[in-house]
């Protein structure tokens, strides 16, 4: 029988890392991440591999750069052939499941789960896909737009709420039953909200809480569209920013909407742990996002940028062999694959060739990471691939389409100041260079991603004609087995359902 520990995996969406730089900020009203962070190991400087949903979501996934996973923007499929954490942990012996979010893109809705637990919130067909021969051409249904800024406020259900309500009660009944110990395996259950992502709107209750908050103002203005480099401009365009007059008041409603919705994940992910705890089950627990939001800070929104508010997200592990302490070290969401592998007794030797992540327990013992950290765009708002390196205090932006970016975190953590045109740092930017030629053929790329997009522009379209048949997920239940039937033993029934039982 496979022995190991069980996995509780937390996956937020679009939850800025800026505002998690040792646990989370102070003025964040966050008591059970507050509570899970004391016990965890805390990345500071942790990396999305591409700041987009289901990009971010399949290279965190799979361990895997988007130039590997082809899965390049929203609307771009996830292969079936990829190996996932889920497929290294399930062929080991763990019992796989997720509840919640996670944007695959394609028929295979799985991708190593044994059971998924809801529907996805997106949809899994071709309708977002980019088209890089027209860059200037919005998606006009693409879900992003400055109206989620405008139209920021209270609600007591959205759409969202509806659904990440959803994902917290199936994650406790599927704890509940996991407790009953009718599967002797170990387990991996995967919860991934779809919260704090726009619209900024929140229950009363949360909103309530930032009233007064400090961080209402963002740290750095909008320089104005003529200041903004070309990438952010494009982004502005891909959310209509033309249509829309954002104000002061604007932008403080929406951090508070956001922060707002931050409290109500953390009363979410509170509710779960107490099922765990009341269980009396142990689990590693992992708490990450996909990526980031840049909540107005130099006058953007949203994601789609390797600026850190977009592309720096929080990551903390507890587990009981990892002591609690603050990483700085910069690490990567594809580093996650090779860590769960690690815990899990898997031989690395057999996850090595199918990541780009390196194991996080050497760096959580104080080990240096061995490799810079590399990110990847190439969708929305973008002509051309976007690749990123982060290595020490540098982090590095490169497209043929733009200037470079050069950025000294240490001493600009805003990123105000672009170094890549001061000769006091040619050294630097040359070796930055050096690196992302050695590791990418962007020319190679850029013909991929064309590729791609022009076989799913074809293939959506014909798919639209004619009889439809979706991919979303179709989460099922088998009421015949559930609660009490005539085919069931009640006394069987009410014994094996109860825990615990004799008490």
């Amino acid at each position: 029988m496979t022995t190991g520990p069980n996995f509780l995996i937390f996956m937020v969406d679009q939850l800025n890392g800026t505002l998690f730089p040792d646990g989370p900020a102070e003025w964040l009203h966050c008591p059970n991440l507050r509570r899970l962070a004391a016990r965890s190991v805390r990345f500071a400087n942790a990396y999305t591999a591409s700041p987009l949903c289901a990009p971010g979501r399949a290279s965190f996934m799979a361990g895997q750069l988007p130039s590997r996973t082809r899965v390049y923007d929203n609307a771009a499929e996830f292969a079936s052939d990829i190996p996932t954490f889920a497929h290294h942990l399930r062929r080991a012996g763990w019992h796989t499941v997720l509840s919640g979010k996670m944007h695959f893109v394609g028929p295979d809705q799985l991708h190593g789960f044994e059971e998924r637990l809801t529907t996805d919130i997106y949809p899994a067909d071709f309708g977002w896909t980019p088209d890089w021969r027209h860059p200037d051409q919005r998606i006009d249904w693409w879900y992003h737009n400055l109206g989620s800024v405008t139209g920021a406020g209270v609600a007591e259900i959205t759409n969202q709420l509806e659904y990440d309500d959803e994902v917290a009660f199936h994650a406790g009944q599927r704890l509940y039953d996991l407790a009953r110990g009718h599967d002797p395996r170990p387990w991996c259950l995967t919860v991934s909200f779809t919260h704090p992502h726009d619209p900024y709107v929140a229950r009363r209750r949360y909103w309530d809480l930032y009233e007064d908050c400090e961080a209402l103002e963002p740290r750095v203005p909008d320089p104005g569209w003529e200041a903004q480099d070309p990438h952010s401009r494009r982004l502005l365009e891909a959310c209509d920013w033309r249509r829309f007059e954002i104000t002061d008041r604007d932008v403080r409603r929406a951090r508070q909407g956001y922060f707002a919705n931050i409290s109500y994940i953390d009363d979410k992910i509170g509710e779960i742990l107490a099922i765990l705890e009341a269980t009396r089950q142990d689990a590693v627990i992992l708490f990450v996002s996909d990526h980031g939001d840049m909540l107005g800070e130099r006058g953007l929104w949203f994601k789609m940028s390797f600026y850190e508010g977009s592309s720096r997200v929080p990551l903390m592990i507890a587990a009981p062999e990892l002591s609690p302490a603050r990483i700085d070290t910069p690490v990567s969401t594809m580093d996650v694959l090779p860590t769960l592998a690690e815990m899990a007794g898997v031989d690395l030797g057999t996850v090595r060739p199918w990541t780009d992540g390196q194991s996080l327990l050497p760096v959580a013992a104080g080990a240096a990471r061995g490799a810079p950290v590399f990110m990847e765009y190439a969708a929305e708002g973008s002509v051309a691939p976007m690749v990123a390196v982060r290595e020490g205090r540098w982090k590095f932006v490169h497209t043929p389409a733009d200037p470079d970016q050069l950025f000294d975190l240490a001493a600009d953590p805003d990123e105000r100041r672009n170094l890549a045109d001061d000769p006091a740092h040619a050294g630097t930017l040359a070796a930055m260079r050096e690196t992302v030629a050695a590791r990418w053929d962007i020319a190679a790329f850029d013909a991929a991603v064309r590729e791609s997009q022009a076989r799913r522009l074809v293939v959506y379209e014909a798919l639209r004609n004619g009889a439809y048949y979706p991919w979303d997920f179709q989460p099922l239940q088998k009421a015949s087995e559930r609660y009490m039937r005539n085919h069931l033993d009640l006394n069987d029934l009410e014994e094996r359902q109860r825990f615990p039982r004799g008490e």
